[in-house]
């Protein structure tokens, strides 16, 4: 996953290197953007924050992402769904 920080709002901007993109309007410090990836990730997926991990990448734009109870195929097809009601 790649993540950029600072953007004017939080949203999926699409696949970058095979991997989804996206942008958060938190900063990049103290963890600020992490927090905002887990919050848009559980509401995308619908399910609990404590359900979305960072596993790898805290101080990097490129991020592992691990959720609790969700494969990738359901995952990607949830949040296929919920960018195309965007």
């Amino acid at each position: 996953m790649k993540v950029v920080p600072g953007a004017s709002r939080t949203r999926t901007l699409g696949v970058w290197n095979g991997a989804l993109r996206v942008a958060v309007s938190a900063p990049a410090e103290g963890g600020k953007a992490n927090a905002a990836l887990v919050r848009y990730l559980a509401e995308m997926l619908g399910v609990s924050r404590s359900a979305v991990e960072v596993a790898s990448g805290h101080g990097s734009p490129v991020k592992r992402v691990v959720v609790a109870g969700l494969g990738i195929e359901a995952a990607r097809r949830r949040l296929e769904q919920n960018r195309a009601e965007q």
